[in-house]
């Protein structure tokens, strides 16, 4: 087991180390083997009241912060860049440590997000509003201003590229934050933190609170002076937070939740090329991805040599220690995901689904799962309708196109899907008529800096990244001048 040094353990407020105002701590587990890494100070609402304040203080229209050029907030992102890709090895073995995540994996995430706050930098002096014909003797124009103060609750499967997601684009719009890490993953977050300090970004700009949902959660979606929530996570946590934006001040959100998407392979793919993109994009980060493809569905011409082929690849997929360099997965996040995972392939087994690779805990120690496929899956099945979280991947059947795009629609989630054919037709009427935010033909889960990411139907509101996810930090403010025919003087 790599060592790794642990830096920060208290809550980041006003650009200062804290103690939480209850004493409190929280462990933070190693998803490897079950050990406890460090205790970190448990945030709750009296932690997120002096949070928000200090948000709140720092976002008053004559603050350093506000009256700061927008190029300078440009150069600052920039900076932040500069220091992750500094330290990126670190954040990178820190981010193993408490996650599970293979640590080439990790490395790829944390460079990939100093490309997020790069973009962002250049977009921080591009926000431009309009003139507007409008009709009278007016002159009408448009500003774009920031939200205010936001709150971000962030998820534990992706905990660096998640919070980037939220910062940079807040903060290239000239907003200030209050920030909720996952409990089982905080350790990155307070390092991002002491990152954005050193940067020079002002006090009270960016503020991290680890703690619990209900507690420190709650309390940041209910408070009155927050005017955004941005959160990824559940549907149901997301339905939660709605709730609670609503009922304060209707605070503006953005939601990024579940999904159950579907890849779908017609007869005339490569079977061995679409089991490969498939594999991967069923089992990316063991699962633990809210775009995850566990429904494939396959032509019924090419469908018994994909699942022989699926079986194939996925029993050779690496499990185990996530410093080791051919590790391909590392463990499931904690004993709660563990269980339920479980549960699931249970559940597959016992309604007739035909496991075919994997299906049992890999190893005794650790929160590990065999990479696990299930054949002749039917669509009424649980592992077929719900959203697992896990490493394992669904086969279903069908015969005509009509028949699989309305197959694949048939989810109360729209985050993504898939396509795998060479008719250029067929992906283009799958692409017209699957209802779902990201749509890939011949690939799989190609999210990058520019495209914007969310989900139709219960996997979401809003946008994250590309153009679109610094708009969600935007107020739009219509301005009208009076110019009357005659001159006033």
């Amino acid at each position: 087991m790599v060592k790794v040094d642990i830096k920060y353990t208290k809550l980041f407020i006003n650009n200062e180390w804290v103690d939480s105002v209850s004493k409190k701590t929280f462990p933070t587990i190693n998803p490897q083997d079950e050990s406890v890494i460090t205790h970190v100070a448990e945030g709750d609402k009296a932690d997120i009241d002096i949070a928000v304040a200090a948000a709140k203080k720092a976002f008053h229209r004559y603050s350093e912060w506000r009256t700061l050029d927008a190029s300078q907030r440009g150069r600052l992102l920039l900076k932040i860049a500069d220091l992750i890709e500094r330290d990126y090895k670190y954040i990178s073995e820190l981010e193993t440590l408490d996650n599970g995540k293979p640590v080439k994996q990790a490395e790829g995430e944390i460079l990939w997000s100093a490309t997020i706050f790069r973009y962002y930098a250049g977009k921080a002096d591009k926000i431009l509003g309009s003139t507007i014909p409008a009709d009278g003797e007016v002159l009408t124009l448009t500003l774009k201003e920031p939200v205010g103060v936001c709150g971000a609750i962030l998820p534990w499967n992706y905990p660096i590229p998640m919070i980037v997601w939220k910062i940079a684009p807040a903060l290239a719009a000239g907003c200030t934050l209050v920030i909720k890490p996952a409990e089982q993953t905080p350790l990155t977050a307070l390092y991002v933190g002491a990152l954005i300090k050193e940067a020079g970004v002002p006090a009270g700009v960016v503020n991290i609170v680890p703690g619990y949902g209900p507690t420190a959660g709650g309390a940041l979606t209910h408070h009155p002076d927050v005017d955004k929530i941005a959160f990824t996570g559940s549907t149901e946590v997301g339905r939660i937070i709605m709730n609670a934006a609503a009922a304060v001040n209707l605070k503006r959100i953005t939601l990024e939740l579940g999904g159950k998407s579907a890849l779908v392979v017609f007869n005339d793919a490569d079977v061995d090329k679409a089991a490969d993109i498939a594999h991967r994009a069923a089992f990316a980060n063991a699962g633990q991805c809210c775009v995850a493809a566990t429904r494939t569905y396959v032509q019924s011409g090419i469908y018994d040599k994909f699942v022989a082929k699926a079986a194939e690849i996925a029993k050779k997929r690496s499990v185990g220690n996530p410093y080791d360099e051919g590790t391909q997965q590392g463990p499931q996040i904690d004993n709660d995901m563990f269980t339920k995972v479980m549960n699931y392939i249970k559940a597959g087994k016992a309604e007739g689904a035909k496991c075919i690779a994997g299906g049992d805990r890999q190893g005794k120690v650790g929160y590990f799962v065999q990479p696990t496929v299930f054949a002749d899956v039917k669509d009424d099945m649980k592992i077929a309708r719900e959203e697992i979280f896990g490493p394992v991947q669904s086969i279903l059947k069908f015969e005509t196109f009509e028949e699989v795009v309305d197959r694949a629609n048939d989810s109360n989630y729209g985050l993504g899907a898939g396509v795998i054919t060479n008719d250029v037709t067929t992906a283009l009427s799958f692409i017209r008529h699957v209802r779902a935010g990201s749509v890939w033909v011949n690939t799989y889960e190609h999210v990058t800096t520019q495209t914007p990411f969310g989900g139709f139907k219960e996997s979401g509101i809003g946008r994250e990244l590309g153009e679109e996810g610094i708009t969600q930090y935007l107020e739009h403010k219509t301005v009208s001048f009076n110019l009357p025919k005659k001159p006033l003087v």
